[in-house]
């Protein structure tokens, strides 16, 4: 069942959202070669429970830590451990926050230091599909359009999709119909109406799209150990088009959003 949210409960989703972006902006600002990613989880519980709000993932199905860390060729999922952070990784932060009974859902792939052209090229590309997808958002157009949106940049530019992953309805409960898939054909699924709260997710690889899933049954990494990306927002879809309710904020500038 979707679930339509009136302009109030856009505005707590809204205020979750902000959170959720500042606490991204934390984390990455600690993030760099040596430290480790248990180190960031406590950082970002903690920097969220200051703010009044609660770590999402944190016990969700029984995931263990505060946040999802996701190095290199970890598409999403990571369980934050002793890994240690080095020049050149690719590392996501993705981050759930619930504040007064809302949820928002976003997530960003750092560069740490500097990293080689055809990892750059992939983190761009990303964020240029989801600009593309949010794009897609609007109301009378179909889930298929934001699906579609998101693949032909990713596909265009030689990367794959990530296909057995998708964005999801979020607000009230961290995962929400309908699911978002970052493939599909345009005009097809269901149609996006005024209300619609939706986590829109780009998760790409530059080598093919098959993962597979690690023994601690949350980890999901490229079956080819090829690097990849994450970029999400969580979108309202509004009367005057869509809303970001996750809006960067500290974060190294790039394409897309």
């Amino acid at each position: 069942m979707i679930i339509r949210k009136s302009s109030r409960e856009i505005e707590r989703i809204a205020a979750a959202g902000a959170l959720v972006a500042e606490t991204i902006a934390y984390v990455g600002g600690l993030l760099g070669p040596g430290v480790t990613t248990d180190e960031l989880d406590a950082a970002a519980g903690a920097f969220i429970r200051e703010h009044g709000g609660i770590p999402t993932s944190e016990g969700y199905k029984g995931y263990p830590k505060a946040i999802c860390i996701s190095p290199n060729d970890v598409v999403v999922h990571g369980i934050p451990d002793d890994f240690v952070v080095s020049e050149g990784d690719l590392v996501t932060i993705d981050v759930g926050v619930t504040l007064d009974g809302y949820i928002a859902d976003s997530a960003y792939t750092f560069a740490v230091g500097e990293i080689e052209p055809e990892a750059q090229r992939l983190l761009d590309v990303a964020q240029i599909a989801l600009a593309a997808g949010i794009e897609e958002a609007v109301v009378g157009n179909r889930v298929g359009d934001v699906s579609h949106a998101i693949q032909e940049v990713v596909e265009g530019a030689g990367f794959s999709v990530i296909r057995s992953l998708v964005g999801h309805g979020v607000g009230r409960h961290y995962h929400e119909d309908p699911h978002i898939p970052n493939f599909g054909e345009p005009g097809r699924g269901p149609r996006l109406s005024e209300g619609m709260t939706i986590a829109i997710e780009p998760m790409i690889t530059a080598g093919g799209s098959d993962v597979q899933v690690m023994a601690d049954g949350w980890t999901i990494r490229t079956a080819d150990s090829s690097i990849s990306a994450h970029f999400e927002h969580t979108v309202a879809i509004t009367a005057d088009g869509p809303r970001i309710l996750t809006p960067r904020v500290g974060v190294p500038g790039g394409v897309g959003v």
